[in-house]
């Protein structure tokens, strides 16, 4: 959770303890897969928010567009 505190919020907080204990834990190949999905997974819902939608509603907006 810290480090994604730290991916979405407040990046100073990846110190080196951070790191540390995210190397204590996984690869660094998991470490680059959990900050890209923390990263694609805010970004998207962000990019929702713009759209004044939640997820599962664009599906069915861009459903209703093919139809029309």
């Amino acid at each position: 959770m810290r480090y994604t505190d730290a991916i979405l919020w407040n990046p100073t907080l990846a110190d080196d303890s951070l790191w540390d204990d995210l190397h204590s834990e996984f690869t660094e190949p998991q470490i680059v897969e959990l900050g890209f999905w923390a990263g694609f997974t805010s970004g998207g819902q962000r990019w929702l928010h713009t759209l004044h939608t939640k997820q599962g509603e664009l599906a069915d907006y861009m459903e209703r567009k093919k139809k029309e």
